[in-house]
C-alpha cells in the first residue's frame, strides 16, 4: 500500500560552475547571445513573414508596435554585450562577442526598420513569431516564478540537459503550422459526427460554461491517450521520451517525441471541433491549456491551496514524472484531477514531493538518441519474438 511506503526528501546539489551570480558577466553574456539570437530570428521572419510566421498569431499581435520590442530588444542586446566585457576579463567574453555580432547582422538584413504590410498566407510555414514570443512569455512569467517561489532551490536555471529540452521548445513551436494541418487533417474525419443543432445548443450557454465544458471534454480525451501510451507496450517507447526528464521545470515540459507532439494536438481537436464553441471559449482554453501545461512542469513550491483539489498543479504533476514505485502508471489528466479519481489513478501525497524523475531504464540523452529510441526498441522486440 501507499501508505507504507517510505517517501523520502529529494536532494538536490548546487553546481557552482553553473551558477548564475551578479557582476561576473555570465548573466549579462547569456542575455546578450539569446537577445541577439532572437532579433535575428524576427528580422528574418519579418523579411519572409509567410514562410515564417504563423497565420492564426498574425491576427492577434500588432507586427508595428512588435518593431518597436525588437527595437529596444537589439539596444539591450549590445549594452548586455558591451557590459560583459565590463564585467569579465575571460570566459564569458564569447558570449558577449556572439550576441553584439547576432544583434549587427540583424541590424544590416534591416533591423526594426522593414516595411510592414499584408501578407499573404501559406499553408505550411514555420512559427518563428510564436517561437520568440513564447519563449519571451515564458522567460517573463514562469523563469520569474520559479526564481521567486522555488521547490528546489539548488536547481539551477541551466540544469543538466537544459539545451536538450531548448531543442525540443523551438521545434514544438516552429512546427506549430504543421501541427496545425496535421491536427485538421485528422478532425475533418469526424465530419460525420459534426451536430448543428447540439453545437448551437452548445453556443447558447454563457461562455465561460463553454469554457468549462470544453476544458472537461479535452481532458477525458487527454486522460485516455496519456493513458494509452503508458499502457499499451507498443506506445510506451514514443511517450518515454518525455518520461526520460530526471530535472524538471518549465522548460522540461516540452521534451516530448514528435510522433506524441502531432497525435496529441490530433486528438484533443476532436472535442474542440465537434463541439463547436464560441470563438472566444475556444481562444480562453487555448489560453488556459498553453499555461497550465508549462505551469505543471515547474519547479514551483506554491501550494495551490483548495485549486489542487481541482486542477493539475505542478505537485500533482510532478507525481506523474517520478520514477517511484507508487507514482508509476498514475496522475494522468491534463486540466483535471476528476478522472484520475473517478479512474482510481490519482496519486498524490499531499504532504510529500517526488524523490527522483525520469524511467526506470534509462533513455539515450540526446535528442538524436531518443528519437530513434521507439524504433530500437521495437526493433528488438521483433527481432526477439522472430528468435524465440
Amino acid at each position: 500500500m501507499d501508505s507504507e511506503y517510505d517517501y523520502k526528501p529529494r536532494t538536490v546539489s548546487k553546481n557552482v560552475d553553473k551558477e548564475f551570480r551578479l557582476g561576473e558577466g555570465r548573466i549579462s553574456g547569456f542575455c546578450s547571445l539569446f537577445l541577439g539570437i532572437l532579433s535575428l530570428l524576427a528580422v528574418i521572419a519579418y523579411l519572409y513573414p509567410s514562410m515564417l510566421t504563423t497565420t492564426e498569431l498574425r491576427k492577434i499581435y500588432d507586427a508595428e508596435q512588435l518593431q518597436q520590442v525588437l527595437k529596444y530588444g537589439m539596444y539591450t542586446s549590445i549594452v548586455l554585450g558591451i557590459l560583459t566585457f565590463l564585467l569579465n576579463k575571460g570566459a564569458y567574453k564569447y558570449l558577449g562577442i556572439s550576441g553584439i555580432l547576432f544583434t549587427a547582422v540583424a541590424l544590416l538584413l534591416g533591423g526594426y526598420r522593414i516595411p510592414v504590410g499584408p501578407v499573404e498566407p501559406a499553408a505550411l510555414s514555420l512559427g518563428i513569431d510564436w517561437l520568440i514570443l513564447a519563449f519571451l512569455g515564458s522567460i517573463f512569467i514562469f523563469l520569474s516564478l520559479e526564481k521567486l517561489f522555488p521547490k528546489y532551490r539548488n536547481q539551477l536555471i541551466m540544469r543538466p540537459e537544459w539545451d536538450v529540452d531548448l531543442f525540443y521548445f523551438s521545434f514544438n513551436h516552429l512546427a506549430i503550422s504543421a501541427i496545425l494541418v496535421f491536427a485538421n487533417y485528422h478532425v475533418s474525419h469526424f465530419d460525420w459526427a459534426v451536430s448543428a443543432s447540439f453545437q448551437e445548443n452548445i453556443r447558447s450557454i454563457p461562455t465561460i460554461v463553454q469554457f468549462v465544458v470544453i476544458v472537461i471534454s479535452a481532458d477525458l480525451v487527454l486522460y485516455w491517450e496519456h493513458r494509452a501510451y503508458h499502457e499499451f507496450t507498443v506506445l510506451w517507447p514514443i511517450h518515454a521520451v518525455h518520461h526520460s526528464i530526471e530535472n524538471i521545470d518549465w522548460l522540461a515540459g516540452s521534451r516530448g517525441h514528435f510522433v506524441q507532439v502531432f497525435s496529441e494536438r490530433a486528438m484533443v481537436m476532436i472535442p474542440l471541433y465537434l463541439l463547436g464553441v464560441d470563438q472566444a471559449a475556444l481562444n480562453i482554453y487555448v489560453t488556459f491549456a498553453a499555461l497550465q501545461a508549462v505551469l505543471i512542469h515547474c519547479n514551483l513550491g506554491i501550494s495551490f491551496g483548495p485549486l489542487k483539489y481541482i486542477l493539475v498543479t505542478p505537485q500533482f504533476h510532478h507525481w506523474h514524472h517520478s520514477s517511484e514505485k507508487p507514482a508509476i502508471d498514475t496522475n494522468y489528466s491534463a486540466h483535471t484531477v476528476l478522472f484520475d479519481r473517478l479512474f482510481k489513478t490519482y496519486h498524490f501525497p499531499k504532504q510529500h514531493w517526488p524523490a527522483s524523475y525520469g524511467t526506470t531504464q534509462r533513455l539515450p540523452r540526446t535528442v538524436i538518441g531518443q528519437t530513434l529510441y521507439p524504433l530500437k526498441v521495437w526493433l528488438k522486440r521483433l527481432k526477439t519474438k522472430h528468435t524465440a
